[in-house]
């Protein structure tokens, strides 16, 4: 009873006239900004911080908690449409959405991600709203020892699982280890790999490897085939909405993604990037035929769209119960919060209730309005793709530009993403998928970071991954699939079954 009646508040709190144009206007310029590649939520969430003084409380957190996770949802868009992923959470959503929107079905994935995330946004707040304390205290069961041994087993998973040959994905996975040693060492303080340029004392953005590898890569590779094959459909439009079969293969998917991202948003540094990940991994192992993946698989769609709204959702129970923010994101909304005069924490939960049970019921009202606002838009979105190629490649090309510079308003970032578009056109012609190199170059520095720590803790004794029990499951489950996969029976049918079309 104490939760309906807590949810009664916190729906008297968010369906009010004034945090219903908040929560509206979150998720419309969280939509936007996912769909602009390179702005994302941490930037205008900075940005919107210092007018946040004018605003009651509730309200204001009500929009700003609209723009993150209608970003997640708006990055799938240009990633389904022309394979720009608008968000760093929307890449694994590119490689089964662009493809359906080649074969004409465009319409079908955009309603299965906004459908997938909106069922995952509600399971998501009925989760934070009810599994809070308990999740939490499973957040704090993982150290550095479980999260570098997490990591580990993300990295094996997209070796294992990747498309084409073992070689070609542990290349792959290796080189995005590699760039991502290029930034400053978090302990030490010193510059590693940057050879003298300031920029890269930094790190490489993602954006700039996505925007190079996924979306100029892939206009130089459709500039290269006649101009026939040129059109982003290559078949003619068959519907606009998913047929009873797509909802059929659809809805497991999302269920599946919706837990994964329950459970893997709660943990500091995961949320909706490796929660998308790691549904797709998951749906490529189970899938009865697993071969379609990465031509156009409705499940390779729903599945991560649903991980990375639920995760969102869930990334919020920690900063709310405990005051600890799980990503930069959530970081800036403690100091929303502090900005205020809200101290986060337990005391939140007891001292305004109608703060927090009106956030969280906020999430629900945001996400219908997401689904009712994007919706009706899929048929314009697919119109757009009927734009002759010779008029649609040069404003996807400008419109990335342009996001790639807002990143740090810097020329160097657009060469650099240039640079990776010459290496995404050459992944293209020898057969290289570039969602490892992604995956490495997101995990890498993470994993090494912890690692590093978990040495510190143990004074050098590798054997911590061994005794403590979550990183010892999570270590043996890496070892068997690395095994599994070398017997030659198992590798031989692995190749059928990942069988590159020419």
């Amino acid at each position: 009873m104490d939760l309906l009646n807590n949810l009664c508040i916190g729906f008297q709190t968010s369906l009010s006239l004034i945090n219903l144009w908040y929560a509206f206007l979150g998720a419309m310029l969280g939509t936007l900004i996912g769909v602009l590649p390179g702005i994302g939520p941490i930037a205008t969430i900075a940005m919107l911080l210092p007018s946040m003084y004018s605003l009651q409380p509730t309200s204001a957190l009500i929009m700003l908690a609209g723009i993150y996770y209608g970003a997640q949802y708006g990055g799938s868009t240009t990633a389904i449409l022309i394979n720009v992923p608008g968000e760093a959470s929307s890449v694994v959503t590119a490689l089964d959405g662009y493809q359906m929107a080649r074969n004409g079905r465009a319409g079908p994935a955009l309603a299965a991600a906004a459908l997938s995330s909106f069922f995952a946004g509600t399971v998501g707040t009925l989760a934070v709203a009810a599994f809070a304390p308990p999740l939490t205290t499973l957040a704090f069961e993982f150290g550095a020892p479980e999260y570098c041994a997490l990591m580990f087993l993300g990295l094996i998973g997209a070796v294992v699982l990747a498309s084409g040959s073992l070689p070609k994905a542990l290349a792959m996975v290796v080189l995005g280890l590699l760039l991502g040693q290029i930034n400053t060492d978090v302990i030490t303080a010193v510059s590693r790999f940057s050879f003298d340029i300031p920029e890269l004392t930094d790190g490489i953005n993602f954006v700039v490897i996505a925007m190079g590898l996924f979306s100029f890569g892939e206009i130089i590779a459709n500039l290269g085939k006649s101009a026939e094959h040129r059109e982003v459909f290559v078949k003619k439009v068959t519907g606009l909405m998913p047929t009873r079969q797509d909802f059929k293969d659809s809805a497991p998917a999302a269920a599946r993604g919706t837990l994964i991202g329950c459970l893997l948003g709660v943990l500091p540094g995961a949320g909706p990037i490796l929660a998308s990940f790691t549904s797709y991994t998951v749906e490529k192992k189970i899938a009865k035929a697993p071969e379609t993946f990465g031509k156009g698989a409705i499940e390779g769609v729903a599945a991560p769209e649903a991980a990375n709204n639920s995760a969102a959702q869930t990334s919020f129970i920690p900063m709310l119960t405990l005051g600890i923010p799980t990503s930069a994101v959530m970081a800036l909304m403690v100091g929303a919060m502090t900005l205020m005069g809200i101290q986060p924490g337990p005391q939140v939960m007891t001292s305004n209730p109608t703060l927090f049970w009106g956030l969280i019921t906020s999430m629900w009202v945001g996400n219908l309005m997401l689904v009712v606002l994007n919706l009706p838009l899929i048929g314009i979105w697919v119109r757009l793709l009927t734009v002759p190629y010779r008029f649609l490649f040069p404003a996807i090309m400008a419109f990335c530009a342009i996001g790639v510079y807002s990143l740090s308003n810097n020329t160097f970032d657009v060469y650099c993403a240039a640079a990776f578009a010459v290496i995404g056109f050459l992944f293209h012609k020898l057969g290289l998928e570039p969602a490892p190199l992604i995956l490495g170059f997101i995990l890498g520095p993470m994993m090494e970071e912890n690692l590093r720590r978990a040495l510190l803790m143990a004074r050098g004794d590798w054997s911590i991954f061994l005794t403590r029990p979550i990183a010892a499951v999570m270590i043996a489950i890496s070892a068997i699939l690395m095994i599994v996969i070398t017997v030659p029976a198992i590798s031989k049918k692995r190749e059928e079954v990942f069988v590159e079309e020419e």
